[in-house]
């Protein structure tokens, strides 16, 4: 009976060695905030809100275009200044104005998104090298991101904000 309590004890505190020869290292980071407290990103936010601008006021310039020759069009029609043919005529002439301005705002958002994806991606990339180096170096098996709701504990003493903000010079 001893002898099996032996081994019982002896097996478990093998495993325990084990485990805690292959203990592995786990961080996290919440990267909505690092990026929220980026410098880069600040830019990058001010660029795209003035291309996002930019890219609005012609769509607008576009919008008045067509209020103006509604406009005409309705006063013509309401005086008795147009045939049915002339009318038929400008209501299409509208409504491809319409489908232009309509594109354009199809447009435009591709554009934005486009131009997003141009300033991020370079942000992105420099805060990923960051990353994998702080893992390389520190040995974490697996950096977690608690913005994307993806852990449900973490010890504070493992939050990698600092280290991160500290590699990217903020």
């Amino acid at each position: 009976m001893r002898i099996q309590n032996f081994k019982t004890i002896l097996i478990g505190v093998l495993i325990m060695s084990a485990v805690s020869m292959n203990a592995q290292k786990f961080g996290y980071l919440n990267s909505a905030q690092l990026l929220a407290e980026l410098p880069a990103v600040k830019s990058a936010d001010s660029e795209l809100e003035t291309y996002q601008k930019q890219l609005m006021t012609n769509g607008e310039s576009m919008v008045k275009k067509l209020e103006t020759k509604y406009q005409a069009y309705a006063k013509e029609a309401q005086e008795g200044m147009l045939s049915q043919v002339q009318m038929q005529q400008k209501e299409a002439e509208l409504g491809q104005e319409q489908q232009k301005i309509q594109a354009y705002e199809v447009e435009v958002q591709n554009k934005i998104l486009t131009k997003r994806e141009e300033l991020y991606k370079p942000i992105l990339d420099k805060v990923k090298v960051a990353l994998e180096a702080i893992g390389k170096e520190e040995g974490y098996t697996m950096i977690f991101d608690s913005s994307a709701g993806t852990i449900l504990h973490a010890n504070e003493s493992e939050n990698l904000m600092t280290k991160v903000k500290s590699r990217l010079g903020i």
